[in-house]
């Protein structure tokens, strides 16, 4: 992969992995590449709104949305969701709010 811009804000991937990467995710300042068969994921760019998603669980994640500053990671089909990097949303539950295909 190639990445260009301010190195501060996520233009500079070269220490990123991206083998069997499914996904990439962007917000303002920072990005995240999503395994989704894996549930692993690799985030970089601007400190205060990347944190750190290593060591987060995102087995299950069906949809990944954006803010400027923030991520959501959803698993429509049980209704949970991950934040970050402000855990804001975990206590939310968002069961039955989508349709089942």
């Amino acid at each position: 992969a190639q990445c260009w811009g301010s190195s501060r804000y996520g233009g500079a991937c070269g220490d990123v992995d991206f083998a069997g990467v499914t996904d990439v995710y962007s917000t303002a300042f920072a990005f995240m590449a999503l395994n989704k068969n894996t549930g692993k994921a690799q985030c970089w760019g601007w400190s205060k709104a990347v944190g750190s998603c290593s060591d987060l669980d995102f087995a299950g994640v069906t949809d990944v949305y954006s803010t400027m500053e923030d991520f959501v990671a959803l698993n429509k089909n049980t209704g949970k969701a991950l934040c970050w990097p402000d855990n804001t949303c975990d206590s939310i539950d968002f069961d039955g709010l989508f349709a089942s295909d």
